[in-house]
């Protein structure tokens, strides 16, 4: 055997450079005491990603600096490669360097910086140019940073300079898929350049963006041999002979679709809520999907006793709607109380009532309501210390079917980025696994309940065809024209696009929630409030 590498898939805490660097240490002395000779860490990992304006903070680089001077020092009898930013000559660089015996013996600066979707790293890095190889037990090891590994001409240049093994270390964020798409990626690489590689991801949510881990080794055929679990901290050991060939292993098996993103909610839920802070979630539970599979996350992300559910009944409120919160509430062991919002509901109407004189009844209203409810939850929250989370889904959100200061009100958006149809999907995956959602939720039409027998198809298209046309829409840019081309109503389509557009404003206010799709609302996908297109 010529090396034994560990990937320490970690979760660290952006800009708690000493308590990183701490966790660093800790993990490396874990693995050399588990016979590895070199530990791999994340991107960024010192720092955590993205550090986003942190970087232009003098102070942080200089606690970086101090942090790697602490490592160095303190970690003896095992070889490091870890990432961090680096100013020297021709501005700062995303490193990912190599610690061995007290000092860094090697440095690579990222080559490609991302600046799309939910990065902008060409703000505060500059690129790196060249290969980076380093020996390592009579092996030549190359290295690479996270896009790296999605451009050919980085694994071109290693595998020229002689590598037999790429590690590559990344902060590579979750969508839906794209587990499947890394791993096809990185096969292809190790394949045409014959070379294995160590894939060392970050795992950990970070406000919009979650991390899934998944880390994983490629031999130089193409076979993935090993693959950490996503969603959690692990340790992944693999072995390499003198040929560089990786020992076989036991790959697990990849998540299905539902699993995966339901994992990421959860992960995003609780990393969200500890890192900030708060001692638990409050939010409100009304008997529709939506809010009973966001308590599900909820109660799984945090435990059911730091988890409270406000029932907040109206004069339009059915009684099965109670009855399904209520159970949803014991099934999950999550305390619960009702407060009806008829008094506050009636005050505000009676308060109002000169200024709405000769004027009819219409959603200002129902909006009334929303906020009632919004201030008791709010009012729950800033008493326990407990966030508040909203429950809307993506779908309400890209046509403003949502109430600014009502049901928009809150500090975590867990579902926000998920569509009514995968709502279900996501429901009936929980379900599978203990029954915490009855039945009925899942069967009768949804409806905000504002006003008499309302439902969401009066103001919205069927949620199947507002979600297909949304996806074209808003995560592959397609027009108008383009998906009444696809064979969607002309009317449909273009009342969709209008609603989107038009409610931009409210969705600048809304709060933060987990990312799963390839384009979220937020800093994914940034729209003018006012615009003429």
């Amino acid at each position: 055997m010529a090396c034994r590498i560990q990937i320490v898939q970690m979760n660290p805490l952006v800009g708690d450079v000493a308590g990183n660097a701490e966790r660093v240490i800790a993990e490396a002395a874990r693995a050399r005491e588990a016979g590895a000779d070199m530990a791999v860490y994340p991107e960024l990992v010192l720092t955590g990603y993205p550090p986003e304006d942190l970087l232009l903070r003098p102070e942080l680089l200089a606690r970086v600096e101090t942090a790697l001077a602490r490592i160095q020092a303190e970690v003896p009898g095992i070889t490091l490669v870890l990432g961090y930013p680096r100013r020297s000559v021709g501005g700062l660089f995303n490193v990912a360097g190599v610690i061995r015996d007290g000092e860094v013996v090697a440095e690579y600066a990222k080559q490609h910086l991302p600046n799309y979707s939910v990065f902008d790293e060409k703000r505060y890095f500059q690129p790196g140019a060249t290969a980076t190889v380093f020996e390592h037990r009579g092996l030549k090891i190359g290295l690479s940073v996270c896009e790296d590994i999605w451009q050919e001409g980085p694994t071109q240049q290693a595998a020229a300079a002689g590598a037999q093994i790429l590690v590559n270390i990344n902060a590579s964020p979750f969508h839906a898929g794209k587990v499947a798409e890394r791993e096809a990626l990185v096969s292809r690489l190790a394949r045409d350049h014959r070379l294995s590689i160590v894939y060392a991801n970050l795992v950990g949510g970070q406000d919009e963006l979650l991390f899934d881990g998944g880390s994983f080794v490629v031999d130089g055929r193409g076979k993935v041999v090993q693959r950490a679990p996503g969603f959690v901290e692990a340790s992944l050991t693999q072995s390499f002979d003198d040929a560089a060939e990786p020992a076989a292993a036991v790959a697990l098996p990849a998540s299905s679709e539902e699993q995966a993103i339901y994992e990421a909610l959860v992960l995003g839920v609780r990393d969200y809520v500890h890192k900030n802070g708060f001692s638990g979630a409050v939010l409100g539970l009304s008997g529709g999907v939506d809010s009973a599979l966001t308590l599900a996350i909820a109660a799984d992300a945090l435990g059911a006793d730091a988890v409270e559910a406000v029932l907040m009944p109206s004069r339009y409120t059915a009684d099965m709607s109670n009855e399904d919160a209520l159970e949803e509430a014991r099934l999950l062991g999550v305390k619960a109380q009702v407060i009806s919002i008829e008094p506050a509901f009636r005050t505000f109407l009676d308060m109002l009532e000169p200024a709405f004189a000769g004027r009819a009844v219409d959603v200002t209203e129902e909006n009334i309501q929303a906020r009632c409810r919004g201030i008791i939850l709010m009012a729950i929250s800033n008493k326990s210390g407990r966030i508040l989370l909203t429950t809307g889904n993506k779908s309400e959100m890209a046509v403003g079917y949502a109430t600014l200061y009502g049901d928009m009100a809150g500090g975590f958006a867990p579902i926000k980025d998920v569509p009514k149809t995968l709502i279900y999907r996501l429901a009936a995956y929980r379900n599978a696994r203990s029954a915490v959602i009855p039945s009925r939720v899942l069967t009768r039409a949804p409806s905000a309940e504002l006003r008499p027998d309302q439902t969401d198809q009066d103001s919205l298209p069927p949620y199947e065809v507002l979600d297909a046309i949304l996806r074209l829409y808003i995560e592959d840019d397609e027009g108008v024209e383009a998906i009444v081309a696809k064979g969607y109503p002309v009317d449909v389509v273009r009342r969709v696009a209008r609603l989107v557009d038009r409610n931009e404003y409210k969705r600048r206010q809304a709060p933060p929630g987990v990312r799963i799709s390839k384009r979220a609302f937020g800093r994914d996908r940034r729209y003018p409030l006012t615009s003429g297109f």
